[in-house]
């Protein structure tokens, strides 16, 4: 229901005066206060009536905007709150509002991780209290895959600060196949998470080239301060991961066929490995055929090998002898 400014106005009124219990209130009394404060916020001399006020305490005692407010009158005359401790001000929210809130807070507290919403915490941390109380629920109902393990997680605040103010850092990077690490001057653009791991994506200032760092392989870093950061142009954060799964973009783009059997058909479907992803054929077994254009890089073989003998690589060819040598070596792995 759409409130005005003014009922607005009598209603906190009458709730100021309701909870004042060292003076009695009667019709007439409440009727003077809601002229007065009307007169004083909007400058309305012409007064309120009685039935306007009685209409508002009618509104007030019922679930229209959620107050239920337990106005009782005693004495056949004056008016008062049965509980003493009532305020409207404290039941600002209906129950939807409060699922809604709800929602958002276990949403927030999922971004812990960096300074930039530690300004937030204290806000956060008292509108889960009142919340939990509010509802008697003591855990959150969406909680996003994470690993508070991982090494490197110290580092997101500070390479998002550097990423905000455009500051060009020089990153000592341990590669997994170097036995020491590389320095390297960049320009930080930014952080990706994929597969519980985050990666800093960055140009480096010599040749422009594009990078991705993850995390846990930077040794450390500090911020180049006489040198000038640039943008990338060739980085477009919003159409650079639209042909590829993860983050390695390497490679062209490639349509690729692949079978499903009738258990990971039903799976992939639901959760499509791409979002080109479109049913090609559905066979008598119930086996699916799909077809995905992307750039086959290592995270697109790491999940079509997750699916083990449910899925088959149809075409290109070079993606099927690709798919056989990952197989083979795992399987002579295994005859060791």
């Amino acid at each position: 229901m759409p409130v005005n400014k003014n009922a607005l106005i009598r209603y906190k009124t009458i709730d100021r005066c309701l909870r004042n219990r060292y003076r009695r209130w009667t019709l007439q009394d409440l009727v003077r206060a809601c002229s007065d404060a009307l007169c004083e916020f909007e400058g309305k001399r012409d007064g309120v009536s009685v039935r306007t006020v009685q209409g508002d305490i009618q509104i007030m005692r019922s679930e229209k905007l959620g107050y239920e407010a337990p106005i009782e009158v005693y004495d056949h005359k004056y008016y008062r709150y049965s509980d003493p401790d009532y305020s409207i001000t404290k039941l600002p929210l209906t129950p939807a509002d409060i699922d809604r809130i709800s929602e958002a807070v276990d949403l927030l507290r999922q971004m812990e991780r960096f300074n930039h919403f530690d300004r937030m915490s204290d806000i956060v941390s008292r509108l889960q209290d009142s919340i939990g109380m509010a509802r008697g629920r003591k855990y959150p109902v969406v909680d996003f895959e994470r690993n508070d393990d991982f090494k490197g997680l110290e580092l997101l605040n500070p390479l998002y600060n550097h990423i905000v103010r455009r500051e060009t850092i020089k990153v000592r990077y341990l590669s997994f196949n170097a036995r020491q690490p590389q320095n390297y001057i960049v320009f930080p653009h930014m952080l990706k998470e994929y597969n519980n791991r985050w990666f800093l994506f960055c140009s480096r200032a010599s040749d422009h080239k594009l990078y991705n760092f993850a995390l846990d392989r930077i040794v450390d870093f500090k911020v180049m301060e006489n040198f000038v950061y640039r943008d990338n142009p060739r980085f477009d954060p919003a159409t650079y991961f639209d042909d590829i799964i993860g983050v390695t973009r390497i490679g062209v783009r490639q349509t690729i066929q692949f079978k499903a059997s009738r258990l990971q058909a039903a799976y992939i479907s639901t959760k499509p490995l791409h979002h080109s992803q479109h049913e090609v054929e559905r066979h008598s077994d119930g086996a699916v055929t799909f077809e995905v254009s992307l750039i086959p890089n290592k995270e697109f073989y790491s999940v079509m090998l997750g699916f083990g003998a449910g899925v088959r690589i149809i075409s290109p060819p070079a993606v099927v002898t690709q798919i056989q040598y990952e197989l083979r070596n795992a399987l002579d792995a295994y005859d060791k």
